[in-house]
């Protein structure tokens, strides 16, 4: 299993980003997906999770209205839409097989300033 995330970077805040995950070594389109966030010295946040066909997802409070999770199963990635960002967003976005399995893609660093 391979997750490879992208799409990080410096934002103001009120900026927007989307982040990308592309999958291999699985069947992408038979497991649902999931992000999570980790900010330093905090543990892992599930920020946003999709099934297999996309048709429920699930957000916290902390980015429901904001954040978008959603997927193209024919090129086994999955994306986060990232609206009206907020410094409290500022963390590494991680991306999972699943929603809390051990298969984790490296991250990709979000830092918004104020």
């Amino acid at each position: 299993v391979q997750l490879v995330e992208s799409g990080g970077g410096l934002v103001q805040s009120g900026g927007s980003l989307t982040l990308s995950c592309v999958a291999s070594g699985f069947t992408f389109s038979g497991d649902p997906m999931s992000w999570f966030r980790q900010a330093p010295g905090k543990g892992r946040e599930l920020v946003a999770s999709i099934t297999v066909a996309g048709s429920t997802t699930y957000y916290p409070d902390s980015v429901k209205g904001r954040f978008t999770i959603s997927r193209d199963n024919a090129k086994s990635t999955v994306y986060l839409r990232m609206n009206n960002l907020k410094p409290d967003d500022t963390a590494v976005y991680l991306c999972n097989r699943g929603v809390g399995s051990p298969d984790w893609g490296q991250g990709t660093q979000v830092t918004v300033s104020s």
